[in-house]
């Protein structure tokens, strides 16, 4: 057993002990531990500076009382996390979820990802992730909005646009942000720049919306690029509802590709002819509705109870938008069976580990979340800087930056993968090309 190994070895037993009930970020430190030990043993300084060591505990994390009151007049009560991952190449950058699996194992999950993700746009934002196990779901307006101001009179002592940079998550949205940016603003002053994901009235970024899905179909185009093939003429199977899914969609018909699934957590409908990405975003983004409204709406599609992976159809690209862990060992071996060929995941951490190396075994390419789903953090940061300048870019500027980075994202892990002589494991060169750049800016400051 080599060096690194013992020392990975060594690192996991102290995080199993200190955190044994908090699976998610378990399961995220093991799929990062897999892919670096080649690093360790070119790095042995990392090795003797404790890097994964002080890297895999969170210079900060916040747990918090959300007290608000329901349209009843009812007392309620939630609980509110924010978790400053890593700030060695910037301010702290990363969402707020409100959804009620929500917990500090989830959100140490998500905020550690967070880190390689946005160390790899190339841009200046450490890690960070929050929320609550709020439901925003059957909530009104107003509950909506007393809930994240009492949030916000908590969170806003922690965060500021050059410490702590919030954005959206599930359940957090246009509503959800401006509620809370008002909030900080009435107890602290006009700060643009200390939130994300705004409306354009007051600070926001055009393509912002759209960055997570169109980004998400950059990074699959150039992978396809990369095998000498294209994106237009694939089919897609396609999870999820939300903002990631509509406009993944919406890109994927634009660059010639047909969307064959849509979901949520009810069920999912199937169209063969191609989803109409119009009339999924009318029925969630405006109405608020469930997606087997679509199925009454298009004669063509057909709407089922269940999860979309236990569905089968031919298909070439397997595009998981909706939650982590929702493709899991057996619907692995299916979606082999139906012949996709690439997984890229819109979500965070959506394949298991038996999935991933069931895809793997199959010579099926998978590509990381942090990687192919960056592209709604990279635009959040050039909002930040559309804020500092006090000026606002086209979306088009915008789009075409968001493109650039995308395919340098690709490129960076593809070469990171070939450095270390792994192929074409994108997810180990994306662990690999993240880890390099926090571990040398980790090892320039010092032991803090």
């Amino acid at each position: 057993m080599s060096e690194a190994t013992t020392y990975i070895a060594k690192v996991r037993d102290e995080i199993v002990s200190r955190d044994p009930n908090q699976p998610e970020f378990l399961e995220a430190i093991d799929n990062f531990f897999n892919s670096i030990t080649p690093v360790l043993e070119k790095h042995p300084e990392y090795i003797k500076a404790n890097l994964l060591g002080r890297l895999t505990e969170p210079e900060r994390a916040f747990q918090f009382r959300v007290p608000w009151v329901d349209d009843a007049g009812n007392v309620q009560v939630n609980r509110g996390f924010r978790v400053q991952f890593n700030g060695a190449i910037g301010p702290y950058k990363g969402g707020l979820r409100f959804h009620p699996s929500v917990n500090l194992s989830i959100v140490k999950f998500l905020g550690f990802e967070q880190i390689f993700k946005n160390s790899l746009t190339g841009l200046p934002i450490g890690g960070a992730k929050g929320g609550s196990d709020f439901d925003p779901k059957g909530k009104s307006d107003n509950e909506v909005m007393r809930f994240t101001q009492s949030f916000m009179t908590e969170l806003q002592k922690h965060i500021g646009p050059d410490l702590d940079v919030p954005a959206g998550d599930i359940g957090v949205g246009a509503r959800e942000i401006g509620f809370m940016y008002g909030q900080y603003r009435r107890l602290n002053g006009y700060q643009a720049g200390v939130l994300t994901g705004k409306s354009l009235q007051f600070g926001g970024s055009l393509a912002r919306t759209e960055a997570t899905g169109f980004g998400l179909l950059y990074y699959t185009a150039a992978m396809l690029k990369d095998q000498g093939e294209a994106l237009e003429g694939k089919t897609i199977k396609l999870s999820g509802a939300g903002n990631v899914a509509i406009y993944a969609a919406q890109k994927a018909a634009e660059l010639g590709a047909t969307v064959l699934t849509v979901s949520d957590s009810n069920g999912y409908v199937y169209d063969p002819n191609g989803i109409d990405y119009k009339i999924v975003k009318q029925i969630k983004e405006v109405e608020r509705g469930r997606i087997k409204d679509y199925a009454d709406r298009v004669a063509t599609a057909t709407y089922y109870e269940g999860s979309v992976w236990d569905f089968d159809v031919d298909y070439d690209i397997a595009l998981p938008c909706a939650t982590q862990n929702e493709i899991d060992g057996g619907r692995a071996a299916r979606a082999i069976q139906n012949g996709a060929k690439i997984v890229n995941a819109g979500a965070n951490m959506p394949c298991t580990p038996e999935a991933v190396k069931a895809f793997k075994q199959a010579a099926v390419i998978v590509g990381p979340a942090k990687a192919a789903n960056a592209g709604g953090v990279a635009v959040s940061a050039l909002e930040m800087s559309q804020n500092s300048e006090r000026l606002s870019w086209t979306f088009e500027e915008v789009d075409q930056l968001l493109k650039r980075i995308m395919e340098d994202i690709f490129k960076e892990s593809a070469e990171a993968a070939k450095t270390y002589g792994l192929g074409n494991d994108y997810l180990a060169g994306a662990n690999i090309a993240g880890f390099k750049k926090v571990a040398e800016a980790m090892m320039a400051q010092g032991v803090i």
